[in-house]
Parts: C-alpha cells; sequence; structure tokens
C-alpha cells in the first residue's frame, strides 16, 4: 500500500477521476436545478454520478467483475427509487435534515440488507419491476404537475460544498473497491450523492414540497436505468466494458427519451 501512495501515476490517475466525476456531476446538476421538475427528473436519473464511479471501475478491474458489479447496481437502482419516494413523502411537512436524512437511512438498510439475499441478474431484475411498479404509483400524489417549477440560482459555495462530496465519494469507490468485492462496488457506485445534492439546494431555495416534486418525477426514468444496467451485465464480457457501458446509456437515454415524447403528446 505505502509503495501504491508512493507511486506519482497513483496520484495523476486519482486526480483524474476526480476532474471527470466532479465534472459530470456538477454540470449535471445545473442543469436539473434550473429546469422544471420533469426535466429535472430527467436528467436527475441520468448515471451521471453512478456513471463516473463505473468508470473508475472499469479502469480497475476485469470484465467480470464489472458484469457482476451490475446485479448490485440494479438491486440498489431499486432502492433509489424507494429512498426518493421516501424524501417526497418526508419532505411535505418537515425541513431538510429530517427529510433526507431519513431517505438516506432508508438508502443504507436497504443496501446493506439487499445483501441478505443471493441475487443473480434476473432475479434483481424481477425486484425492480415490482418496487417501481409500486413506488411509481405510490409518487403520483407528489407530482405537481404544471404548479411547481423549481428553477434556483446557484452560488459559487454550492458548487464548492458539491464538488467536495462528490470527490468523497471518488475517494470511497476507488479505496474499497478491490476489498468491498463487486457487489457492494455496484451499490456504493449509485449512492444517491448527485441526487441528494439537488433535494438540498431545491429543498433549502423553494422548500419541501417543490424538490419533492423532482423525487416523485424520477420514478419512471429510473426505471430506464436498470434495463441499462441489466444490458451491461450481459454484454461486458462479450462486447467489451467500453461498448457496453455505450450500450446501456443509450438504453437510458432513449427510455428517458420515450418519456418525454410521451408527455408531449399528452400535454
Amino acid at each position: 500500500m505505502s509503495a501504491l501512495l508512493a507511486d506519482p501515476m497513483f496520484w495523476y490517475g486519482l486526480a483524474l477521476k476526480i476532474a471527470i466525476t466532479v465534472s459530470i456531476t456538477v454540470a449535471a446538476s445545473v442543469v436539473v436545478e434550473r429546469s422544471g421538475p420533469f426535466i429535472g427528473a430527467l436528467i436527475a436519473s441520468l448515471p451521471t454520478a453512478g456513471g463516473a464511479a463505473l468508470i473508475i471501475l472499469a479502469m480497475e478491474h476485469s470484465p467480470a467483475f464489472i458484469a457482476q458489479s451490475m446485479i448490485g447496481s440494479m438491486v440498489v437502482d431499486a432502492v433509489c427509487a424507494v429512498y426518493a419516494l421516501t424524501y417526497a413523502v418526508l419532505a411535505q411537512r418537515h425541513g431538510l435534515l429530517l427529510s433526507l436524512g431519513g431517505a438516506l437511512l432508508v438508502w443504507f438498510a436497504g443496501a446493506l440488507g439487499s445483501r441478505l439475499i443471493d441475487w443473480s441478474a434476473d432475479t434483481a431484475l424481477v425486484f425492480d419491476i415490482v418496487v417501481f411498479s409500486v413506488t411509481t404509483f405510490a409518487a403520483a400524489r407528489f407530482l405537481g404537475d404544471g404548479k411547481i417549477k423549481p428553477r434556483v440560482q446557484l452560488t459559487p459555495r454550492d458548487l464548492v460544498w458539491r464538488a467536495g462530496v462528490v470527490t468523497l465519494c471518488v475517494l470511497i469507490v476507488t479505496g474499497l473497491s478491490s476489498s468491498i468485492g463487486s457487489y457492494f462496488s455496484g451499490v456504493f457506485a449509485f449512492f444517491p450523492v448527485a441526487m441528494s445534492s439537488f433535494f438540498i439546494i431545491l429543498h433549502l431555495r423553494v422548500g419541501g414540497p417543490a424538490a419533492a416534486s423532482v423525487a416523485a418525477h424520477v420514478q419512471a426514468p429510473l426505471a430506464g436505468l436498470f434495463i441499462g444496467l441489466y444490458a451491461v451485465h450481459h454484454l461486458a464480457e462479450v462486447i467489451g466494458v467500453w461498448w457496453s457501458y455505450g450500450v446501456g446509456l443509450a438504453i437510458g437515454l432513449s427510455w428517458n427519451g420515450a418519456l418525454w415524447l410521451w408527455r408531449r403528446r399528452r400535454a
């Protein structure tokens, strides 16, 4: 370990990972907070911080490791849906600390408790379908269509603390991925750091119900993520990690594009 820390290439690589992750996450968050709930949710559901974490894992691990880590990511995608729903419920009447704190407790309980089950990609897929069917229906009452369109003005301090939180997550994923195994590497790659930062800014600037509207809208877009992760699981060892990532991202973007078109047709 000491030899690794003394290697300049380790620090150059770490700096590059942090720069990539921070740039992707902060840029996406700026767009989210200057959009309405639906468009914001479409962007918030994309694998910004999670995708950057997967890039880090791909730099350091084999295609087989990436394929197995996708199982953990699929399971935790459903946990993220429950996390967002919990926040939407609590934010109606409570402050930021209780609302976000309660939602994060639910996330950690679900993420850690999920390891009690021996998942396969297929059982994780069924789990996602069941969970998203419930959370999407339950979140419908908090959508606030046409009434709440949070647009906030970010300050330099917002960007600094957000970059700091994302950097911490990069350090954790980089330092622990080899010791925690493929499953939890996939799980913690999708810790909702970006989504939480969106909720913090919106809750403080425009109130809990407005932030809850984004959390409620994110349910349907998040469903496209587990389909993309399922594809990466099956393709990583067949066509290579980077090509499989491209397929997974294309699925997520296509899903969100279809949701956007469906909403426009309804309007």
